[in-house]
């Protein structure tokens, strides 16, 4: 499964039910980690280690990791490599992957894409190797297991919303948060009326545009035809294209940043999430990476290595749209895994299950960089706007994984390039379905 339903959203919520507590630090040696033996052999080895945290907090926590690696494992060079989220997962992974040198540890994103993986022999079945870290990950290891085999450990998950800005909501005399989309319109037009760009988003980075065809269609759909869609890959229903005709309406009220379409996501001042952080826009519609980003983001900007995500920072789900069929709690989310490839060293598995250790996975939590997925080291999530997100996650009866994860790489690419030219004013409603569906007859 690469879904979560109503019973499996339960089950996911209540294993990452926090218990809310100060930060317990890190005081423990890395070798009392359950990995932290060092190995007897003297052969080097080198493993190379591929992740997406370009920015900090995540840039220092995995390189200190690999440093702690290699003190318990002196004959073993832990080569840690950094690189921008869309520029891996789309170019650089790809190519790599099918090249002579891939890297051993790299991002996974699941479902789909990781089936296109494993049928390729690109990854190592790490099902018994690491049943331990399975076992305690429980649920939330769904989107990572194909055939009831486990090729990559999640080392967190969560959804994603509305990142807005308090302080001008205030100024703009909006009360609460909208929770039927009517009221996100409503609201649209007082930041308007306040002279404030309602909503940024980076269209450059092309998925963070798709994502709203992805939420109108979370919310047309009923979860039944979004499950068949997924494990069928079937797409008559009327709501996707409902979902097309929702998303032209809302273009066309113009609430986005001016040059959205040459806009990137997560890239400096001028990115949406840099156009947030710095208040010259009111909301994001983003994943709940988005505080770490935009910290890092003014980080950066001020040369204050102290510097905080804005406090200002609010959340809230996509809303619902009554008359549909969809569910209106339902969210859409995913979680970054790491996946270990079929060639690299066997302690390759060490350094990952190190990484899903109760110790790392602890600072993980306290970083503020995500939700982590070892029900242990969640006690350490202090940040509020990641407890902003497990709210809404509890909340959530139906949790939805991205789309273009969902359905792979030849149908994800194709449905999101129709949603990107849709959004630059090329094509209908119909026109994103028929190539989703044409996608589809290619594999």
């Amino acid at each position: 499964m690469a879904r979560f339903r109503a019973g499996s959203a339960v089950a996911l919520a209540a294993s990452m039910a926090l218990v809310l507590a100060a930060c317990t630090g890190n005081d423990e040696d890395p070798g009392d980690a359950s990995t932290g033996e060092p190995t007897d052999s003297d052969e080097p080895v080198t493993i190379t280690w591929w992740h997406n945290g370009t920015g900090e907090p995540l840039l220092g926590l995995w390189q200190a990791v690999a440093d702690e690696f290699e003190e318990l494992h002196p004959n073993v060079t832990v080569d840690v490599q950094a690189f921008q989220n869309e520029e891996m997962q789309r170019t650089l992974l790809p190519n790599a992957l099918r090249s002579n040198d891939p890297p051993d540890l790299f991002q996974e994103w699941g479902a789909g894409e990781m089936a296109a993986h494993v049928e390729n022999g690109y990854l190592r079945d790490i099902t018994d190797d690491a049943a331990e870290e399975i076992e305690k990950i429980g649920g939330t290891m769904s989107p990572w297991t194909l055939d009831g085999r486990a090729y990559a450990l999640p080392y967190t998950f969560g959804i994603e919303g509305f990142w807005y800005n308090t302080e001008l909501f205030a100024q703009a005399g909006i009360e609460g948060t909208p929770e039927t989309l009517d009221e996100l319109y409503d609201a649209i037009d007082k930041l308007k009326a306040a002279g404030i760009t309602p909503i940024a988003v980076g269209a450059q980075d092309r998925w963070p545009a798709a994502h709203y065809w992805y939420n109108f269609a979370l919310k047309a759909c009923s979860p039944e035809t979004l499950e068949a869609a997924q494990a069928r890959l079937e797409f008559d229903d009327p709501c996707f294209v409902e979902a097309g005709e929702l998303l032209g309406e809302f273009i066309a009220s113009e609430p986005f940043n001016e040059g959205y379409l040459a806009t990137s996501a997560q890239q400096g001042a001028g990115s949406s999430a840099g156009l947030v952080a710095t208040g010259q826009a009111a909301m994001e519609l983003m994943g709940h990476w988005n505080p770490g980003v935009m910290g890092g983001i003014l980080r950066d900007e001020t040369g204050d290595e102290n510097a905080t995500p804005p406090e200002f920072l609010g959340w809230f789900n996509f809303p619902g749209i009554p008359g549909t069929g969809g569910d209106p709690t339902a969210a859409l989310g995913g979680g970054d895994a790491f996946a270990v490839h079929a060639n690299a060293p066997d302690v390759t598995v060490e350094l990952l299950k190190y990484i899903m250790s109760e110790d790392v996975q602890r600072r993980f939590g306290e970083s503020g960089a995500g939700l982590p997925t070892i029900p242990a080291a969640q006690d350490s999530i202090t940040d509020p706007n990641l407890q902003m997100v497990l709210e809404g996650l509890n909340n959530a009866t139906y949790v939805q994984l991205w789309l273009d994860t969902a359905y792979g790489p030849v149908v994800g690419g194709a449905m999101n390039e129709a949603i990107v030219n849709f959004f630059g004013g090329q094509g209908t409603p119909q026109d994103i379905v028929d190539a989703i569906k044409a996608a589809v007859e290619t594999l």
